[in-house]
């Protein structure tokens, strides 16, 4: 990997689309950096193959992104490299810093692949001290100037935990989304959990507990394949016409369904349907999964329960607590959805609200 082959996203205030007020994230480089191939894999779900193929941004790409909160990303055309990259870099901090002293700027040392490990951890130290060692020279003020360095790559999962870190910079309910983690870990003696943006999968949150980087990483590998299996099952309780066929569905094997007590009998058999219309509102469908470890992880199951439309929670279990304690398990996933469903409720309520 070459100096060359980095991107800066800068977050900037909030900014309103219309109706909702959106944080507007940038994304700034060199040509050939691979600002647009984060994006599309990220957010798109490109195959990682086909990035060869994207062509050049040559205008300003705007991306409309929705989760715990909305996101306006900016994918800039890139600098043409007539001075040296880190130069460029420190110019533009400086310029940014005198119109908004409060921009935060995450560095990607992208295309990471490029180098053997030892080349590429010995790169990425350079460019972090020449970055550092010319704001120092522009300014005595930028001597402890909160400037982030990750080093990314399309092919594996460092690019979705380096713009989960951005995120988690722009997230004011970050601190209530973390306790709620922190509660839940405590209740089920689980050693880690996170909760995941499920469609581009950057988690938005995680509890107190350091992260690793393998249980990170699997639990990215769960998501993905629960991603490309989910749209084969649905919720029968969803179609009236089914439900009217088949008065007993069947979920399918590794999904639960958690259905409102109002529509269940004590029997435990769905309420006689009449010929009256079907109601407008549908009722609430949050599938949930779960796996066993072994042998990786002997004793240990990870689960998935969403959340939201679109958001999960994904967590790593003793898997005795997980069989036998199962009941108080769900209990405490059930308030875990409240508590971020309030909060969500919240952001959303803020973001299509009058800005101050």
């Amino acid at each position: 990997m070459s100096p060359q082959n980095y991107s800066s996203p800068a977050s900037a205030n909030s900014q309103t689309n219309g109706s909702i007020r959106r944080t507007k994230i940038l994304f700034l480089g060199t040509r050939r950096s691979g600002k647009t191939s984060i994006l599309q894999v990220l957010f798109d779900d490109l195959p990682v193959k086909q990035t060869f193929y994207l062509e050049p941004t040559m205008r300003v790409a705007k991306h409309f992104i929705d989760t715990v909160i909305p996101l306006e990303i900016w994918d800039c055309p890139g600098n043409d490299v007539y001075q040296q990259p880190v130069s460029k870099l420190v110019e533009f901090i400086v310029a940014a810093c005198q119109v908004n002293p409060d921009i935060n700027f995450e560095v990607f040392v992208h295309k990471a692949e490029r180098l053997q490990e030892d080349d590429k951890i010995e790169n990425f130290r350079q460019i972090h001290e020449r970055v550092m060692d010319r704001l120092l020279d522009e300014s005595p003020e930028f001597e402890q100037f909160p400037l982030n360095f990750h080093l990314t790559s399309i092919y594996d999962h460092s690019l979705r935990e380096a713009f989960s870190r951005v995120l988690h910079k722009l997230v004011d309910s970050l601190p209530y989304l973390e306790e709620l983690l922190n509660v839940f870990c405590s209740n089920t003696a689980s050693p880690k959990a996170f909760l995941f943006d499920t469609s581009s999968k950057i988690h938005v949150a995680t509890d107190a507990s350091p992260v690793d980087q393998a249980t990170h990483n699997l639990c990215c590998d769960y998501l993905s394949m629960l991603n490309s299996f989910g749209p084969l099952y649905r919720s029968n309780s969803n179609d009236p016409q089914i439900s009217r066929l088949s008065p007993t569905p069947t979920p399918p094997p590794t999904a639960t369904a958690s259905t409102p007590a109002s529509s269940i009998t004590p029997s435990g058999t769905p309420p006689l349907t009449t010929s009256s219309p079907a109601p407008t509102s549908k009722p609430h469908f949050f599938p949930s999964a779960a796996t066993s470890l072994s042998p990786s992880h002997p004793g240990t199951t990870l689960t998935y329960h969403l959340v939201t439309p679109h958001l999960a929670l994904l967590a790593l279990l003793p898997t005795t607590v997980y069989e036998m304690r199962r009941g108080l398990v769900e209990w405490n996933v059930v308030w875990f959805r409240e508590g971020v469903r309030e909060i969500w409720e919240v952001e959303r309520e803020r973001s299509t609200g009058e800005v101050v």
